[in-house]
């Protein structure tokens, strides 16, 4: 950690001369998503509370009502020695624009963290579902995701560019099923670990895996954002929160119960 991470966040780079990138020290460009995102998901920080001062210097830097945007403050003129991200005017594209797949990033640091409330938050910001209502600032298909939506710097702040052109879906997918709603495929098994809001009663899943039907349901009593209390599957107890692998084509009833 001593020279990756800034006070209050996981540093971006050290470029050619070794000069810092995404610190505090930096007149622009102090903070960038991908650090934060993906030091979490690797585990960086966790017992030492550094990761969570790094996703609440996301919340507090990055956040926007459309989504986070990739880096603050917005670089304002050309940086010889970073290039193309200093090239855009701020608020579009990598120059603190919401770059919507790295989005996804964050959600899934915040399930390592246990907060289902702030992940469930920044997926509904940016998921198609839920844009409908805002069509005349989003101004793209309300059915797919977009490569990049203008950020605070921007004249245009939410107005979505490059519909299609983006692996956010996956991402997304990936952050949704697996972490929020934390069905995880593994190889001696299917993981279950959920990372909800605490507001949510129950949910339900089916999911084809290694020949079989899981049809999962996931009851929290408690309202709890995360921690499974006790896994049955088809009438038996699960130990370790790992799911068999059936193969065998049939469907297998899954109750969990969370707390």
């Amino acid at each position: 950690m001593k020279y990756g991470y800034d006070g209050e966040w996981f540093l971006r780079a050290y470029d050619d001369f070794s000069r810092k990138v995404g610190s505090r020290d930096n007149t622009e460009g102090k903070i960038f998503i991908e650090s934060q995102g993906f030091c979490v998901m690797a585990g960086l920080g966790i017992d030492s509370g550094e990761a969570l001062k790094a996703l609440d210097s996301v919340k507090k830097y990055l956040d926007t009502p459309y989504g986070l945007v990739l880096v603050n403050p917005a670089y304002t003129e050309y940086q010889l020695h970073l290039g193309e991200i200093s090239s855009y005017p701020p608020g579009y594209k990598e120059n603190a624009g919401i770059f919507c797949h790295n989005n996804a990033w964050i959600m899934i640091a915040e399930t390592v963290l246990g907060r289902g409330e702030l992940a469930f938050e920044y997926y509904s910001k940016i998921a198609p579902a839920y844009l409908e209502d805002i069509s005349e600032i989003h101004r793209t298909e309300p059915y797919v995701y977009a490569q990049m939506i203008a950020g605070k710097d921007a004249k245009r702040h939410g107005e979505a560019k490059n519909s299609w052109l983006t692996g956010t879906a996956a991402w997304n997918f990936v952050a949704v099923s697996q972490y929020i709603l934390g069905i995880q495929p593994d190889f001696h098994g299917l993981i279950v670990n959920p990372c909800i809001p605490r507001t949510w009663d129950e949910f339900k899943v089916r999911r084809y895996y290694r020949g079989a039907f899981y049809n999962i349901r996931v009851k929290n009593p408690e309202k709890v954002s995360k921690g499974v209390k006790s896994i049955i599957a088809d009438g038996k107890r699960v130990e370790h929160q790992v799911l068999p692998i059936y193969n065998d084509g049939r469907e297998h009833e899954v109750e969990v119960v969370l707390g």
